[in-house]
């Protein structure tokens, strides 16, 4: 197997701002720079925007539209020009595209992604480059994902990618908006994403794109926890995208030193959907974070929903961040029961098959 690549593209790197539609020039400048990889013998993989941004004006649209249902209409129209320009565009250079629409749902249902996962390794065996897209045409808060940025991470925790690279019209992560202080200075490397790179990226910077900073941050995030190095930037000019592989693209690095995480986590961990939460204190906090623990009874402090042994939910520490998923022995109503009472006490009073509530095989950390 070589290297599997995932480059994410964004609405903003595709279509025009002001006008919507496709700049056919970017596409086949992206299309050459992915195929000077495919012929250096590396799998890759292409998660692209732009299908409502394509579609808007053909469609009739004087502008992008905010409600759902003309996001639905303008993406059934822009995903079939968004296929058929880069088919064009890859075919320049004898290389065969595939189409794979993808939703939130399908990486919440394990048969359906693992069938999605053997579908991707086969077009890869054959030589195909996967375009990968959500299926904005049936989704509702998919639309809300941030630009597929979140979407290019779980593909690439899925087919165990080497590298993400996340290319948009800004070269990286900056100590402030470049725009308005010509003094912030660009991050070349991140190692670890603190709350005070959280705080350094904005919002949304194109009104094209339903993305920004935040979101990629978000995606880097996801990708470093299964153990893949990111890369936030742009491409200018022929061989930018090699030299971005090679470390000397214009963006920044996103560095992890984690390995890449079973199936098994992956799935809990990012493609699961909790079927409620739990609180827990400082202690088990600790234990869970940095002590590879069990969750036991006496470190929780409160439950919400209603879930059975066998469900993903969410644990919470006592500000209610969310700190990790698990999956729980208990159901809820247990929980409550068992909550802040030693492991000997809750075998006294409950009939439960394991005193971990949630075991550290079954738990990731967020």
């Amino acid at each position: 197997m070589g290297d599997r690549i995932i480059i994410k593209i964004g609405s903003s790197s595709l279509t025009s701002e002001d006008t919507g539609g496709l700049i056919r020039e970017r596409i086949d400048f992206f299309a050459s720079e992915l195929a000077d990889l495919h012929r250096q013998g590396k799998q890759v993989l292409l998660v692209t925007s732009g299908a409502v941004a394509a579609g808007f004006r053909q469609i009739g649209y004087a502008a992008r539209p905010k409600l759902v249902h003309e996001k639905q209409a303008a993406a059934a129209v822009g995903q079939a020009l968004l296929m058929q320009a880069y088919h064009h565009a890859f075919a320049r250079s004898g290389i065969s595209v595939a189409q794979v629409l993808l939703t939130r749902s399908d990486f919440s249902n394990r048969r359906r992604i693992h069938n999605a996962q053997r579908t991707i390794d086969e077009l890869l065996k054959q030589r195909v480059v996967p375009i990968i897209n959500e299926n904005d045409t049936v989704a509702t808060d998919e639309l809300k994902f941030g630009d597929n940025d979140k979407l290019s991470a779980l593909v690439a925790n899925l087919v165990k990618a080497s590298q993400l690279l996340m290319l948009t019209d800004t070269d990286g992560l900056y100590t402030e908006d470049p725009r308005k202080n010509p003094e912030a200075k660009r991050l070349v490397r991140v190692e670890e994403i603190s709350a005070e790179i959280e705080q350094i990226a904005g919002g949304s910077g194109s009104a094209v794109g339903t993305g920004g900073m935040r979101s990629k941050i978000e995606a880097a995030r996801i990708a470093m926890r299964g153990g893949i190095p990111a890369f936030i930037g742009k491409l200018a000019e022929p061989g930018d995208l090699l030299e971005s592989l090679e470390g000397r693209g214009h963006g920044t690095y996103f560095d992890t030193k984690l390995h890449t995480l079973p199936m098994k986590k992956q799935w809990v961990g990012f493609h699961s959907q909790p079927h409620g939460s739990i609180t827990v204190d400082e202690g088990a906090e600790t234990a869970l974070l940095t002590g590879g623990r069990s969750l036991l009874p006496a470190g929780i402090r409160g439950s919400e929903g209603d879930y059975h042994p066998g469900d993903v939910v969410e644990v919470r520490n006592l500000r209610q961040e969310t700190i990790g998923r698990g999956v729980v022995n208990y159901a809820a109503w247990q929980v409550q029961a068992a909550a802040g009472l030693s492991s000997d006490e809750v075998r006294q009073r409950l009939d439960v098959v394991r005193i971990e509530v949630i075991h550290r095989d079954e738990w990731v950390a967020m």
